[in-house]
């Protein structure tokens, strides 16, 4: 599952990061472009709901979230 945030206001990020992981089963990609401050929203919510992540050597602009850190996939 894909969410991109292009275009979206800093403001909505983590409500809408969050809503996302919640309602998805991981694997996860989360589109941040190259924006520091997205990207450091988008890991602080990751790290919040204690998630494994990673972010591609191939591309800097996404954001991949693999699973909960004690190891159970995320619903």
């Amino acid at each position: 599952m894909k969410l991109d945030l292009h275009g979206m206001k800093h403001s909505d990020v983590e409500l809408t990061v969050e809503r996302f992981i919640m309602n998805h089963s991981t694997p996860l990609s989360i589109i941040t472009g190259f924006s520091d401050r997205m990207r450091d929203l988008v890991i602080t919510v990751v790290k919040r709901y204690q998630m494994r992540y990673e972010v591609p050597s191939h591309n800097a602009g996404m954001i991949i979230v693999t699973e909960k850190l004690n190891g159970r996939r995320c619903v």
